[in-house]
């Protein structure tokens, strides 16, 4: 069996000869074919640049990302009448910094369906989008969705 590939290409330059609290932590990022490139840094607790986004917001967007389109895919499949999705969704990292990892993601989307919609239908299809996201399924966080439905 031949397995999905996503490929990624980071870029630092700079110097760490100064030591830990100096050197640049900014850097930048593409994912091939994408044109696009994003700047990063690393997070303003670990001497970031704040005006760039970091690895850890990265991880809690790709939570959300996969979470809403697995759930716009099942909406469609299912005839369901999306008409907006937003998410403000919340990473924690765990407390113990020596083996630090983002210990729970909070979503809380906002789903707007047309009217006459069955807004258990969507809990269950929101529900179905996070068994079937291979974000969620890829992580060790614990990932709770916290869906709001309006109608």
């Amino acid at each position: 069996m031949t397995r999905l590939a996503h490929h990624a290409r980071l870029e630092w330059d700079g110097s760490t000869a100064s030591g830990y609290r100096v050197y640049s932590r900014n850097h930048s990022a593409t994912a091939p074919p994408a044109e696009a490139s994003l700047r990063l840094s690393a997070d303003p607790h670990f001497k970031g640049d704040s005006a760039l986004l970091n690895p850890e917001q990265l991880v809690v967007l790709a939570a959300s990302s996969c979470q809403m389109l697995s759930f716009l895919a099942l909406a469609a499949r299912k005839h369901v009448n999306v008409l907006g999705y937003t998410d403000e969704a919340t990473g924690y990292l765990s407390e113990d910094l020596r083996k630090a990892s983002i210990e729970l993601i909070e979503l809380r989307p906002v789903i707007r369906v047309a009217e006459g919609t069955d807004e258990a239908f969507v809990r269950t299809l929101v529900e179905q989008g996070h068994d079937e996201c291979y974000i969620a399924n890829s992580l060790n966080s614990t990932i709770t969705i916290e869906a709001s439905i309006v109608i």
